[in-house]
């Protein structure tokens, strides 16, 4: 049987099936591994409930523990605590900027700063504050599409939660 941490080294090189730059470690969705005599269990919490990605994340977790030689596992979801902003890594959110998507600036103090206001973001192209927010979601749920009035490119925002 594989250790906790040779475990948690496999399940971290398991992308996020929506922003492929990242994994599911560094998002944060990746809790603990429970390992006993009878099974490998995963605990994932997931970014908001609903996420159509969890059910890819799921299958990827259980087909990486049979590639490693691991036939018992099995995944747990947890949703209390509820999944924050906070626990992407800094490493994740550099990722997340050289991607082209904004990452979250602050801790979910943060979260309502998209509500009625106008929240100013550094374009992760060129770096110009001069943008606008066009929707509150963007390409997935989790994130706000803005445009960088100096560039113009647009570019999502992963929102604080």
């Amino acid at each position: 049987m594989k250790s906790k941490k040779e475990i948690l080294s496999l399940l971290s090189e398991i992308p996020d099936p929506e922003i492929p730059v990242i994994n599911i470690q560094e998002l944060g969705v990746l809790r603990d591994v429970i390992i006993n005599e009878q099974e490998v269990e995963v605990v994932i919490t997931p970014t908001y409930s609903g996420c159509p990605a969890m059910k890819q994340i799921e299958q990827d977790i259980i087909s990486t523990l049979k590639a490693a030689g691991i036939e018992n596992g099995k995944i747990k979801l947890v949703y209390h605590p509820a999944w924050t902003t906070d626990w992407i890594t800094d490493v994740a959110k550099e990722k997340l900027r050289k991607y082209g998507i904004a990452p979250p600036e602050k801790t979910t103090s943060d979260k309502g700063a998209l509500m009625g206001k106008q929240k100013v973001l550094a374009c992760p192209r060129c770096g110009s504050k001069n943008t606008v927010m066009i929707s509150q979601f963007g390409s997935t749920a989790c994130k706000a599409l803005f445009q960088c009035s100096d560039c113009k490119e647009a570019f999502d925002y992963f929102k604080c939660i």
